[in-house]
C-alpha cells in the first residue's frame, strides 16, 4: 500500500483533505499562467489581424484563454452513462420514455428521438419539440401507479436528503426516492438506472451516498436485472468489482410484479 493510499485510509486525514478540496478553487487564481495566456493572446490577434479577412472588416476582443489544449477534456461518468441510457432507449423504442432528474441536455438530446417528459424541483427555462416538462419532487411523483412503462433516473437518488440541492435532510432520503420511481413503473415496465458504487454503502456528506451491489439489488427486490455495467476510472466494466472502489453502476430493471 502506497503512502498516499495509508493517509487516505485513516478517516481524520482523509475528511481533512477533502474539506481543502472543497474550498480550493477560492484559491485558483494562477496569475502567472494568466499573463502568459495573455501574450499568446495578443501575440495571435497581432498575426490574425495582419491577415485580409475577407468580408469580416470588424474585430472585437473575446478572449478565449484556456481551450488550447492537447486534448478533449471530458467528464467520464456522464460520457459513459448517458451514452449507455441512449442506447437502452434507442433499443427500447418506447412510445414515450419518461426521465427523473437526470441532465437535461442528455435529455433534450433523446427527445428528439423519442418523446419524453422530464420531471425535476427545477423547471427548465428552454424548449424544445418533443420535450416536456413537469416540476415534482423524487419523493412525491405527479403520476398514478403502475402508469409509466419507460423510466429513467440517472445519478440523482444518491443525493436525496443531504440538503445539497436545498431539499430537506432524510437518512433514508435515497430509499424513498427509489420506492417511489418503483411506485409509478408499470408492471413489465423498465426503469434505467444510475448511482455512484463502491466497496461499501458510504455517505460523502454533502455530496452524495454510493451503494454496494448487493443492496442495489436488495433495494429493487422482485424486479429482473437486465443489465449491469460499472464505470471505473476511464474504463467500463460488466462486472461490479468492490476492490476498484469508488465508480458508476448502470442498471437496467424491469418490474416483474
Amino acid at each position: 500500500m502506497s503512502l498516499r493510499q495509508k493517509l487516505k485510509s485513516i478517516n481524520v486525514i482523509r475528511d481533512l483533505y477533502f474539506l481543502f478540496i472543497g474550498i480550493k478553487d477560492f484559491f485558483r487564481f494562477k496569475p502567472f499562467a494568466l499573463i502568459k495566456q495573455y501574450i499568446w493572446f495578443l501575440i495571435q490577434f497581432w498575426t490574425f489581424n495582419k491577415e485580409k479577412n475577407n468580408k469580416f472588416t470588424k474585430i472585437e476582443w473575446f478572449p478565449s484563454l484556456f481551450d488550447n489544449l492537447s486534448h478533449t477534456p471530458l467528464e467520464p461518468t456522464y460520457f459513459f452513462q448517458d451514452s449507455w441510457a441512449a442506447k437502452q432507449i434507442f433499443q427500447l423504442k418506447p412510445q414515450h420514455h419518461y426521465d427523473v432528474g437526470s441532465s437535461a441536455k442528455t435529455i433534450g438530446i433523446l427527445s428528439q428521438f423519442t418523446p419524453i417528459t422530464m420531471v425535476d424541483i427545477r423547471p427548465i427555462e428552454l424548449e424544445l419539440d418533443n420535450l416536456f416538462f413537469k416540476k415534482g419532487s423524487i419523493l412525491e411523483l405527479p403520476f398514478n401507479n403502475n402508469s409509466i412503462d419507460s423510466l429513467s433516473s440517472l445519478c440523482v437518488v444518491e443525493h436525496i436528503g443531504l440538503g445539497r440541492y436545498g431539499d430537506p435532510l432524510d437518512p433514508f432520503g435515497s430509499e424513498k426516492a427509489i420506492k417511489e420511481l418503483q411506485r409509478v413503473l408499470k408492471v413489465g415496465g423498465v426503469i434505467l438506472f444510475s448511482v455512484p458504487v463502491d466497496s461499501e454503502n458510504k455517505i460523502y456528506f454533502n455530496a452524495h451516498r454510493a451503494f454496494t451491489r448487493d443492496y442495489i439489488l436488495e433495494l429493487f427486490c422482485g424486479f429482473e436485472l437486465m443489465e449491469e455495467k460499472y464505470h471505473y476510472g476511464k474504463k467500463t466494466h460488466d462486472k461490479y468489482d468492490p476492490q476498484k472502489g469508488f465508480g458508476t453502476g448502470l442498471y437496467k430493471f424491469k418490474k416483474n410484479n
